[in-house]
């Protein structure tokens, strides 16, 4: 019908809105698949080194890292399919649509104007006696009209006595007139009609010449995508590329590898009874050696519990090489500072980027390193010795916490205070913590922050709570 082929014409802006289209589908993906080899490069960082300060050792700690090491191969895969998208897939459709379409200096599209254009041709002399079809039934259609008005006047007129014959005959007159314009415009009516009939099928010829150009246009571009799609997926698709299959066969066997027997045995030989040993020997007495230990450096070095996890603030936090603090209390005062992150439990989009929430998380996993120092003192006296039990009977527990309550009294810090070494307490003013030992004749308490932590602070820092 006139005008219809306005959709066809549509169509060929809508193929190259489609390029548009599938160039930002796939460059949406590619930045995916960036984002995510990213995130697994820096996962593996992170957790890698962890690990290796980590306690854990020999085969399964291989085994552990194994899996950094995969992540650090898929990543370099998943840049490449990145690659792949971006440089071949986008600049193939990029480069196909500047070459199917070509725009005009007055807007639109060449091939959008010369379909118009051949189906506007193809339609004008059919459009035209379509027109002239139109014109001759809207007359004959009136003529008929009037017909059937001046039959009913005449018949009317014969039953009104006051019409005389002159009058009678006009009416007469008007039905023969009507009756000739009837037959006159309807035999020019089925003449136009005949005429468009005839032309028909030259129309019809001539519009699916026309319409077949565009066909052939489109189906270019729907096999060019068909093409490409199917790029993108062999691009995508990793489980049939070699290498991917080889990251996963040899992480496997890094795995199938870590032996418990191996590793008891390597403990055995290097951290327990088949390490090398720095037997005593006679030593002579050094001027240089001989020098007065503090209070504190007393207390550090005579109790025999190690606090660790312990994390500093200021310029104590920012020094490198020390991931893990340490102190030294009473057994009877640790307690043990643990973890407060899940790892199964959701992240909350606070508007913090991923690796700030996994440096959050990363502090808090392991309680110290590999190569942490322990107090090598001991003391075969009873009040030093944990396992040496009061009762004869066996009845007192000597893992069991001294809940004795005159040694733990509540306090408030009246001024802010930072640490200024491993072993002391930072607060703020208004902070409350509990004290639990008196003040040395150094003016420093032991006492232990709300969160766990232990640590020493200045006496006149703080005020009880009443």
């Amino acid at each position: 019908q006139v005008g219809n082929y306005k959709r066809t014409v549509k169509r060929i802006d809508d193929g190259h809105r489609l390029c548009n289209d599938l160039m930002n589908c796939i460059h949406e993906r590619a930045r995916i698949e960036k984002v995510y080899a990213q995130q697994l490069t820096e996962w593996a960082k992170r957790w890698k080194q962890l690990v290796e300060k980590g306690p854990q050792y020999g085969t399964v700690e291989r085994a552990w890292c194994a899996f950094m090491s995969e992540a650090e191969k898929v990543s370099e895969l998943h840049l490449e399919v990145k690659g792949s998208l971006m440089n071949e897939d986008f600049e193939k459709i990029k480069n196909w649509q500047k070459e199917a379409f070509h725009k005009q200096m007055m807007g639109g599209f060449k091939e959008t104007k010369e379909a118009e254009d051949g189906f506007r041709k193809a339609q004008k002399p059919w459009a035209k006696k379509l027109k002239e079809v139109e014109a001759a039934k809207k007359a004959y259609h009136a003529a008929c009209k009037e017909e059937k008005l001046a039959i009913s006047r005449e018949t009317n007129s014969k039953a009104d006595p006051a019409l005389n014959p002159e009058q009678l005959k006009k009416l007469q007159d008007k039905v023969e007139r009507s009756k000739q314009d009837v037959l006159k415009t309807k035999e020019k009516y089925e003449k136009s009609l005949k005429e468009l009939d005839n032309a028909t099928p030259q129309y019809m010829e001539n519009m699916e010449q026309v319409f077949e150009q565009c066909q052939q246009f489109e189906e270019k571009r729907l096999r060019f995508f068909r093409e490409v799609l199917l790029e993108v997926q062999k691009h995508l698709d990793l489980s049939n590329a070699a290498s991917y299959k080889n990251i996963y066969r040899e992480l496997e066997q890094n795995i199938k590898t870590a032996d418990a027997v191996e590793d008891l045995r390597w403990f055995r030989a290097n951290q327990g009874p088949g390490m090398s040993m720095n037997w005593p020997q006679f030593e002579e007495w050094s001027a240089d050696l001989n020098r007065t230990l503090s209070r504190r450096e007393k207390k550090k070095a005579s109790d025999g519990v190690t606090l660790t996890g312990i994390n500093q603030t200021g310029d104590q936090a920012s020094q490198p090489n020390k991931h893990s603090s340490s102190l030294s209390v009473q057994s009877n005062t640790v307690q043990s500072v643990q973890s407060s992150y899940n790892p199964f439990e959701d992240e909350e989009d606070t508007g913090s980027t991923v690796s700030e929430k996994e440096d959050n998380k990363i502090k808090n996993v392991s309680s110290y390193e590999k190569n942490q120092s322990y107090p090598t003192d001991w003391s075969d006296e009873e009040s030093n010795n944990p396992f040496s039990s009061t009762d004869a009977n066996g009845d007192t527990n000597p893992f069991d916490e001294d809940t004795s309550p005159a040694m733990e009294v509540r306090v408030r810090a009246l001024y802010d205070y930072e640490g200024q070494e491993q072993d002391e307490l930072s607060f703020k003013a208004g902070d409350e913590l509990t004290k639990m030992e008196n003040e040395d004749e150094q003016g420093w308490c032991k006492g232990r922050l709300d969160n766990g932590q232990v640590g020493l602070y200045p006496a006149n820092y703080v005020e009880p709570i009443q």
